[in-house]
């Protein structure tokens, strides 16, 4: 028997606890392996702002780096990816 397959949200976690200090969108990407557009709408849902009126996860923040956004894990998603 196989375990099921994780959701794109807990692979994200899973990426970024792996790189505390964060990665490129494209790298992230990249190593999901899913499109950006897939991937800026899973980081919104996990990030820390409201969409629609309702309030994001709280777990993944994109902050822009000297090359360019990057998506990290805040304390909460540390928490959270680490369970």
């Amino acid at each position: 028997m196989t375990s099921p397959q994780p959701s794109l949200a807990e692979r994200v976690l899973a990426e970024l606890a792996a790189h505390p200090d964060g990665l490129s969108l494209p790298r992230l990407r990249k190593r999901l392996d899913v499109r950006m557009s897939l991937l800026m709408r899973t980081l919104a849902w996990l990030g820390e702002d409201a969409i629609g009126g309702v309030q994001g996860a709280g777990l993944v923040h994109v902050e822009e780096g000297a090359r360019g956004a990057i998506a990290v894990l805040t304390a909460r998603g540390r928490a959270e990816a680490g369970r």
